[in-house]
């Protein structure tokens, strides 16, 4: 009996706990909110610690320069072997001096530093930084441009660097490249944004009439870029239009036409946004990452 009492009694005392403790609210516990792991819109980590760093960027250099090299016996035997896209060659190529064009930037030099630089830093591309990087002519020249050039050199071949940096960084362009082992006998041989070509109206940052320029008096064995644009003018600069603009000369890629990966930045990147820099860059990421296709 007293154990029944005992135990009546404790499941009351019991029963009057839980229920004061329906009645009082919980203290609220704030949960932490998990870091946000998304990278910055214009972020390109990645793209520039691949191309600074990996052996693969050498790699695929070498094979591009070695390559042409191969082919650089044919291209100065045969007399009407030209290089140039039909709307570029406006002088007939026989009994001219043979040429090479290059493109300078990510082509013959590794600016890489400059992009390492922006991102230390987190900020975008801008001019007056861009100038600073050039002036300090420290780019090196990437593997195996200057052998190769060097070579074409020693066998008559005339090389030319067209190159959209502005005019006032030509003269800080050209020692870099010979500092670099580059061969620029002359100073007309690098030609800038803005650089004026007679009879022909250069279209924003096109090489067209530059590339006009040279063909009017040499036979150009060979072209060399990271760009569509380097190689050919891009009527539209869309992911197709960039492909139609090449597509006729496809036989060309890997002989005549010769194409360096630069994943860092370049025209096919507006490409993807309308060419709209004025978005915002939030919005560019998002048009960028609309144009992926994760089932192809």
């Amino acid at each position: 009996m007293r154990f029944a009492v005992l135990a009546t009694a404790l499941t009351l005392a019991l029963a009057g706990c839980a229920t004061t403790a329906d009645t009082t609210a919980p203290t609220p516990v704030a949960t932490p909110v998990a870091a946000q792991d998304t990278p910055p819109a214009d972020d390109a980590l990645n793209a520039v610690a691949w191309y600074q760093t990996s052996a693969e960027r050498d790699l695929v250099y070498r094979t591009v320069y070695r390559a042409a090299g191969q082919q650089l016996k044919a291209a100065l035997a045969d007399k009407t072997w030209d290089a140039l896209p039909k709307e570029d060659r406006t002088t007939p190529v026989k009994g001219l001096k043979p040429a090479i064009i290059v493109d300078v930037d990510e082509t013959v030099l590794d600016n890489a530093p400059a992009s390492v630089r922006q991102i230390l830093e987190h900020r975008g591309f801008n001019e007056a930084q861009w100038g600073k990087w050039v002036e300090e002519r420290k780019a090196k020249a990437l593997p195996g441009a200057a052998e190769f050039l060097g070579a074409a050199a020693k066998q008559g071949v005339t090389v030319f660097y067209i190159t959209n940096r502005d005019a006032s960084l030509t003269e800080a362009t050209i020692a870099n490249l010979r500092s670099a082992g580059f061969p620029v006998a002359s100073d007309d041989q690098v030609l800038g944004l803005g650089t004026v070509v007679d009879g022909c109206e250069q279209e924003g940052s096109e090489k067209s009439c530059r590339r006009q320029l040279v063909g009017r008096a040499y036979r150009v064995l060979m072209q060399f870029g990271d760009q569509v644009g380097d190689l050919v003018q891009i009527v539209a600069n869309t992911p197709d239009g960039r492909r139609a603009a090449v597509a006729p000369y496809a036989d060309w890629i890997g002989e005549r036409w010769f194409v360096l990966p630069n994943p860092m930045y370049g025209s096919w990147e507006p490409a993807l946004f309308d060419n709209d820099w004025r978005q915002p860059a939030i919005e560019r990421r998002a048009k960028k990452e609309a144009a992926l296709d994760p089932a192809n």
